[in-house]
């Protein structure tokens, strides 16, 4: 089956595979360089929006995305050409870190205005439900100081504290790194289901036979779903699968109205 693969989908596999073994096992720092940051963090770079797409944050973070690539890239690739197929991958993969960055702004915004407003007017009751909040981020320890802080409100020490807590929590989120193909996986997703839509595949969990469009009917709803939940445990960057989907199907549609689009 291996022989099957198409260049575009091998090259591919070939070389994030390949950052993934130096990143992992002898150059371990430039994962840290070449994920993708919020775009006012410190350690944000440009040239992150095209390299996070090669890096992963474990085995199996990279064997499901390369495993999609695996499956449905070289008939994608047979039916759209090399060109169109590496130009789906990596449209949708900096697309979707693009847009990623957009929605990791506005959040982070928010934060920041929250934590300012905070400290122009300190407040028991605000610092304690932005804590409840991002409760996953502090320890057991933070609830002494909110019980310190709700007795003595006028304390200029505890209110201090209180945010120095919460820009502790505004700087970490501010670095925490996006990694992985998944926008970019999720592009040949869509594009695989619009051209392909009654197409059957077979799930192993469960182990049933499911038509292509609702396979992608299915995680596009998946996705939009846990955008709307947010849950703050989540580690899965929701809305960059979103990104991709909606890319790699404006793509398709437009290269569906072109004359020479497909072969």
């Amino acid at each position: 089956m291996f022989r099957a693969l198409t260049p575009v989908v091998k090259n591919l596999l070939l070389i994030t595979i390949g950052f993934f073994v130096i990143t992992s096992y002898f150059l371990p720092h430039l994962q840290g360089m070449f994920a993708l940051y919020y775009i006012e963090s410190e350690r944000f770079l440009p040239f992150q929006l095209l390299t996070y797409m090669f890096m992963h944050a474990d085995f199996w973070h990279l064997f499901s995305n390369m495993l999609g690539l695996f499956i449905f890239g070289p008939l994608l690739e047979q039916f759209l050409g090399p060109k169109k197929l590496f130009t789906l991958w990596m449209v949708c993969g900096v697309g979707s870190g693009v847009l990623y960055s957009g929605y990791t702004a506005y959040h982070m915004n928010a934060l920041d205005n929250q934590v300012e407003e905070f400290r122009n007017d300190p407040d028991p009751e605000v610092f304690n439900r932005f804590v409840s909040e991002n409760r996953y981020l502090f320890g057991a320890g933070i609830y002494d100081l909110i019980d310190d802080y709700s007795r003595n409100p006028e304390n200029e020490s505890l209110q201090e504290r209180a945010y120095q807590n919460m820009a502790g929590v505004y700087q970490l989120k501010s670095n925490i790194p996006m990694v992985g193909a998944s926008g970019a996986l999720f592009g040949v997703l869509i594009a695989f289901g619009m051209l392909f839509p009654n197409t059957q595949l077979f799930l192993l969990f469960p182990p049933m036979p499911i038509k292509a469009k609702y396979l992608v009917l299915f995680y596009g709803l998946y996705t939009v779903y846990n955008i709307f939940v947010n849950n703050p445990t989540d580690n899965v960057a929701h809305f960059a699968h979103l990104s991709g989907l909606i890319i790699g199907a404006v793509l398709v549609l437009f290269w569906k109205k072109s004359r020479t689009s497909f072969y």
